[in-house]
């Protein structure tokens, strides 16, 4: 209910519902927040453990499959585990909700992520990835897609397999690494291509859980607002945008579900 937030937050959301209700093309860009919520850690967060003496350099780089394949796979089979029991939060069921209810009625959400799980998916969600699929594999040579669409490998025992040993591509014999974008790579074409096109032809543009400052993702919300959108942030920690046009400051898991409750009860 409305009555749980402060009345600064609820007139921010009572603005956003009636701008969001009126509208018909809405764009949505989430990113690490979102996920931090289902207990996934952000990125930019401190490795611990095993990895705490490893940099973004050593693990998440070409240059660093290229100089050690085994340790950058040994991480990614690591953070795959580390992801695998983690499941969607009421932010992201109130999007999937959202959609659904769209295709009723006479608006388009076009969802974007930034994020490599597949949370959005599991909630019932239609998403366009920026930065690849963590369950997904790939050659590092000839690109081929190793095992594509895969959730995850399993062993004989029919339960998750997170093994460390390098995959050889059966066309090339090249390394298979995650189908992740990695530090210094360019973004999917098409993926890119759809979000902006989303972002450019959208009336509304909302980011979640993500800063808006990192490029290129960050020139999404910059393309809508010139090409006449309005902006939304949700984000407990505001960015400081003047592109923002109404900012819900509180975890998109609380304030989220409220706002699709106003939106689809209209």
């Amino acid at each position: 209910m409305l009555a749980e937030l402060s009345p600064a937050l609820i007139a921010e959301v009572k603005l956003a519902t009636q701008l969001l209700a009126s509208k018909q093309r809405i764009c949505i860009l989430t990113g690490a927040g979102i996920s931090a919520e289902s207990g996934i850690p952000t990125f930019r967060n401190k490795q611990t453990g095993l990895w705490e003496n490893y940099g973004v350099e050593d693990l998440a780089t070409p240059e660093a499959f290229t100089r050690d394949p085994k340790l950058v796979w040994s991480w990614y089979q690591w953070r795959r585990q580390m992801v695998a029991d983690k499941a969607p939060n009421p932010a992201h069921h109130a999007l999937a909700q959202w959609q659904y209810h769209a295709q009723t009625s006479d608006q388009q959400v076009t969802l974007i992520t930034q994020n490599v799980d597949d949370l959005h998916e599991q909630a019932g969600s239609a998403v366009t990835h920026l930065h690849g699929h963590l369950w997904r594999n790939r050659c590092g040579q000839c690109e081929i897609p190793y095992q594509d669409k895969s959730r995850a490998s399993y062993d004989n025992q029919g339960t998750m397999s997170f093994d460390e040993t390098l995959l050889s591509c059966p066309h090339c014999d090249g390394y298979i690494r995650p189908d992740i974008v990695w530090f210094g790579e360019a973004l999917p074409v098409q993926a890119w291509q759809a979000a902006e096109d989303a972002a450019a032809n959208c009336e509304v543009f909302i980011s979640i859980g993500t800063s808006s400052l990192v490029y290129p993702a960050a020139g999404l919300a910059q393309l809508a607002k010139q090409n006449g959108a309005q902006v939304i942030e949700i984000n407990p920690d505001p960015t400081p945008n003047t592109i923002v046009d109404i900012t819900l400051a509180e975890k998109a898991g609380i304030v989220l579900p409220l706002l699709i409750e106003e939106i689809t009860a209209l």
